[in-house]
């Protein structure tokens, strides 16, 4: 009797926090998804003018290089390379200012390019489509990162296996709500520049909720050491990660994971540009499959995360999903059609979003603070880009042998995510309970 008091007045004192980071969530990837996409026409164009600076696309053109025909390696290639670039400045940034300051920083500096985009859009700039695609990609990526390193900050380990399902959910719900609200403006008001005025709005949101959950940690944890200055060098991200057994295992996981999805997402989009030869037939397959995949994350996220992470760990949240696509990958190998490809994507993205990533995002709370803001930084950032432009290439090499090569190819690479799981799990049942 007494332990269900105790746990009815830890759940009370959680609620608010838990409705903070919440709505933080659903507020920042409500932002993403509704220049999303924006950012998807970009790259999608079959007119390299639209996308590049008209003397880019020159460039290449007296060099034998069509530019049309490389669009997403050359804008995958800018992105990781953005990423790089950034890696020290963004450990500098965490290094010298406390967590108070530093959150609003770097969400008023995505503001300001917001606003800079606006401007952009509206007088129809050339190469605006490639710095968007760069910069939304490098946005979603930092910003969600900070997000989650920030719950780490607040929640300990028990806190975020109890949480994190429902934190996640806010975001899938905003995954919702970003799309339809686009579609809704753009109709309204016949351009894309004001999307980027709402967008920054919902991040100025995202500042008040980063100010309301640090006062509410610090009021109840005493947590003025957590709000202190990180310091440490601007490379530590990347050295952590390779000093640290559970980061390179993280890292590796993240990689595999990230290829066994580039190669699905691409060959999904040569097979249905094969089976349906209509415009508006493969934009009805490809956003039934984004609704069934954000539905069923959804219902995973409310109704199985906080079980399975409360009563088993992360074990069965890795393991589940990197057996599935492993299954996946051999199924497609036998019959690569666009239903089947589907359903594979469908239980890759799910899977990520509902078990996968919250179960990451645990075992950072498992850490110290600047392994949680600089080495997790680099893991979501370079790690992640790197992968995805790594297998972007690998894609176009294999496809030329065909679909199955390709799936066949993905298998191996589902194998070693499903060995890297397998890493991360073991390390992570011979580190102790204390939290950093």
């Amino acid at each position: 009797m007494f332990d269900k008091l105790v746990q009815f007045r830890e759940h009370g004192r959680q609620t608010p926090a838990l409705l903070w980071s919440f709505l933080y969530f659903f507020l920042l990837l409500t932002a993403y998804y509704l220049l999303r996409p924006v950012r998807e026409a970009m790259g999608s164009s079959a007119n390299a003018m639209d996308v590049f600076p008209g003397a880019m696309v020159d460039w290449f053109a007296a060099h034998g290089i069509a530019l049309a025909d490389y669009t997403l390696q050359a804008l995958f290639t800018g992105t990781f390379l953005a990423m790089i670039l950034l890696q020290p400045l963004y450990g500098a940034l965490v290094g010298n200012l406390p967590r108070r300051r530093f959150l609003p920083v770097i969400y008023g500096v995505f503001i300001l390019c917001l606003l800079g985009f606006y401007s952009l859009f509206e007088q129809k700039t050339d190469g605006r489509g490639a710095l968007f695609f760069i910069w939304l990609a490098v946005f979603n990526l930092f910003a969600v990162s900070v997000f989650w390193s920030f719950m780490a900050d607040i929640y300990s380990d028990a806190e975020a296996r109890t949480l994190y399902g429902y934190i996640a959910a806010g975001g899938t719900i905003g995954g919702f709500l970003g799309p339809v609200l686009a579609q809704i403006l753009i109709n309204v008001l016949g351009s894309i520049a004001p999307l980027m005025l709402v967008s920054a709005f919902l991040l100025g949101l995202c500042c008040l909720c980063i100010h309301v959950l640090g006062r509410w940690a610090d009021r109840q944890r005493a947590a003025s050491l957590k709000s202190a200055v990180i310091g440490g060098s601007m490379w530590a991200g990347m050295k952590l990660v390779w000093q640290t057994p559970l980061l390179r295992a993280l890292a590796g996981f993240m990689i595999f994971g990230v290829g066994v999805g580039t190669l699905l997402y691409n060959e999904q989009a040569a097979i249905a540009k094969a089976f349906f030869t209509d415009e508006q037939e493969r934009t009805q397959f490809f956003s039934r499959i984004d609704l069934i995949i954000n539905a069923v994350t959804l219902f995973i996220q409310v109704f199985l995360t906080r079980t399975l992470l409360r009563r088993f760990g992360v074990a069965p949240m890795l393991l589940i999903p990197a057996f599935a696509i492993l299954l996946g990958y051999a199924a497609l190998c036998a019959a690569p059609v666009p239903l089947l490809v589907a359903a594979v994507q469908i239980a890759t993205r799910a899977g990520e979003f509902s078990l996968s990533k919250p179960a990451r995002e645990t075992l950072y709370t498992r850490v110290d603070r600047e392994s949680r803001y600089k080495a997790k930084a680099f893991i979501d950032t370079a790690v992640y880009r790197g992968g995805d432009l790594t297998f972007s290439w690998v894609h176009k090499g294999l496809a030329a042998a065909g679909s199955t090569v390709v799936f066949a190819g993905g298998f191996l690479v589902a194998a070693l995510m499903c060995l890297n799981a397998w890493r991360v799990i073991q390390i992570e049942k011979r580190m102790g309970r204390d939290i950093p």
